[in-house]
């Protein structure tokens, strides 16, 4: 039965579809010469290239490969790659919006590292698809279950054929999501040397972002699909007016970002015209509604498309899980978390823990928000030495086996 919250939003939305179909993301606009390297890289004076992925659904992925002038030529010292995935609404411009001292992508060239920055499909970054238009509703026809098999391992094994070795991760939020989906499957997790996951997430049950919460409540991921709208844009006008009437008389949105993540302890307010330059990147509403899946039955699963249509995708009534046993136990895994985060909240990330075979590394952070792990300005003090220090014991210990 429909409710009368859910009856005031199609109203809200109605009028809407036609901008929300007719949409296209800002990227259809950019001229070929602009990029990630050529707008935010190059310009801190670091060595950026660019590449295309295709993955084995016919999506085209960007790729950056960073290198920093400060510690001589890496082809003839080259440290192990590191693919940096971030998290939803976000690209790979993510880990490069502070300063150079400050932001994780800069300050991991700077260390000798070979920085691989990924962009999974609908972002601002990536190219679009070998058949489909942005227009297409097929375009949108995921969730972060194809984020994790496709776009992550067509990553790895990319990255893996150009540097001929294991790659070293590092995920964020929705990042740490496919990460650890990706890793429940032997021929993902043999390309991988260690991971670092930053606010990681496999289970929602517990989250407290009260934004989020009312649009699970008002059972919004439904209602969009429904409606037929298939990429959730926040740039858009319809999008702009979808928040708008999320917080109308129900939320005090005056401070948005802590509604949805939690009350972030390091960010700089002063950079925050800069961030929106180039975030929020747009997602789509199957992946918005495959989490919010999560958040009502707590479960770490492929998508549920119900009872019938799950008996022919998978073969059985309910989507099968996530096992996170089976990633293995050879593993090396380190996660950082914060005792602020509203979406990868404590109980959930010990669920998480509990679940695996190895004992990761952990950082706990008590004052930390979930985007303070990418964008505080403290970052590197708090998180990013001991992630590196992390990464070198590995190195360390790869070279010795």
């Amino acid at each position: 039965m429909i409710s009368e919250a859910m009856v005031a939003v199609i109203f809200i939305l109605c009028p809407l579809i036609y901008v929300c179909s007719a949409e296209t993301y800002s990227f259809d606009r950019l001229s070929p010469d602009q990029n990630l390297c050529s707008l935010i890289i190059r310009p801190a004076g670091y060595a950026c290239s660019e590449h295309t992925i295709l993955t084995d659904d016919g999506y085209l992925l960007a790729l950056q490969r960073v290198s920093s002038s400060k510690i001589g030529n890496l082809r003839q010292n080259p440290r192990p790659p590191v693919l940096l995935q971030h998290g939803l609404f976000m690209g790979g411009d993510a880990w490069f919006l502070n300063s150079p001292e400050e932001s994780l992508g800069f300050i991991l060239a700077d260390r000798g590292f070979d920085v691989w920055v990924g962009n999974v499909r609908g972002t601002r970054w990536s190219h679009g698809h070998v058949s489909l238009s942005l227009k297409d509703k097929d375009f949108w026809d995921w969730s972060w279950q194809e984020l994790a098999l496709h776009d992550f391992a067509a990553m790895l094994r990319y990255i893996k054929a150009v540097t001929s070795t294991k790659i070293f991760v590092v995920g964020h939020s929705q990042g740490t999501i496919m990460s650890l989906a990706a890793f429940t499957q032997p021929n993902i997790a043999e390309m991988v040397e260690a991971a670092a996951l930053l606010s990681p997430i496999s289970y929602l049950e517990h989250i407290n972002s009260k934004f989020v919460l009312r649009m699970v409540n008002m059972h919004l991921d439904q209602m969009i699909l429904a409606m037929g709208i298939h990429q959730v844009n926040f740039r858009s006008d319809w999008g702009v007016n979808l928040v708008d009437s999320i917080c109308d008389g129900h939320l005090d949105c005056n401070d948005l970002l802590t509604s949805i993540t939690g009350k972030n302890c390091c960010f700089n307010n002063s950079r925050v015209d800069f961030y929106l330059e180039y975030e929020p990147h747009p997602s789509s509403a199957k992946n918005i509604r495959h989490l919010f899946q999560m958040i009502r039955k707590g479960t770490f699963s492929k998508y549920d498309y119900g009872v019938v249509k799950n008996l022919m995708q998978y073969g059985q009534l309910k989507p099968p899980v996530f096992n996170l046993g089976n990633i293995p136990e050879s593993l090396p895994l380190w996660m950082a978390y914060g005792g602020d985060d509203a979406l990868a909240d404590l109980t959930d990330v010990k669920h998480t823990l509990k679940e695996l075979q190895s004992t990761p590394e952990l950082l706990y952070l008590e004052n930390y928000g979930h985007i303070d792990f990418i964008i505080s300005v403290h970052a590197k003090e708090d998180i990013y030495n001991h992630m590196i220090s992390f990464f070198n014991s590995r190195e360390k210990s790869s070279s010795l086996k």
